[in-house]
């Protein structure tokens, strides 16, 4: 009989995976145009292609163990294959921002910071109107994000958000065997 693997050693293999999956459209997007690294809509595939591949790689281990999996196991499953994938996806992006290509980071902050000044036009908000001290505290706040430490900073924020998903995801994931119920 072979030994089950808990949901920790299970999620290895696939946090990988993903991780590579997400580093790799990071990488393409950036040798296309790299301002496509800023924009909603390439945020908004590689979220979806996450939660595909996450939901693809936990019904696999849901059938590896037997086809029932609780709410917590899903949980844990999720949690980490995230965890591991951000990993992977942190240290591509360090590479990216301060190896491969130092300039990218001030262009990606002068874009998000552009979008946030279009945000706040359809808000109503006349960004002339602000003071240019407010403006400019929005702007390097924007340009630390893409530093060292504001990576670091920013994954670790990033650690709430995946608990919140593995939640979603452990309800989607989890499967209760009806037969025990009397």
């Amino acid at each position: 009989m072979e030994e089950q693997q808990s949901p920790f050693q299970a999620a290895i293999k696939p946090g990988l995976t993903i991780g590579l999956v997400s580093l790799a459209l990071t990488f393409v997007a950036y040798f296309i145009d790299s301002t496509l690294l800023g924009s909603a809509w390439f945020g908004l595939v590689a979220l979806v292609l996450f939660f595909v591949l996450i939901i693809y790689f936990g019904k696999q281990y849901r059938t590896e163990i037997g086809g029932f999996m609780s709410f917590g196991t899903a949980f844990n499953f999720s949690f980490i294959t995230m965890v591991i994938s951000g990993l992977v996806g942190l240290i591509g992006q360090v590479l990216l921002f301060h190896v491969v290509d130092p300039s990218l980071a001030g262009v990606l902050a002068d874009q998000a910071f552009e979008t946030q000044m279009s945000m706040m036009e359809s808000f109503g908000q006349d960004p002339d109107a602000m003071d240019p001290a407010v403006l400019e505290e929005m702007k390097s706040s924007t340009a630390k994000g893409f530093t060292l430490s504001g990576q670091l900073m920013n994954f670790g924020f990033g650690l709430i958000v995946y608990a919140i998903i593995a939640l979603i995801l452990g309800a989607i994931l989890k499967k209760r065997d009806k037969s025990l119920d009397y």
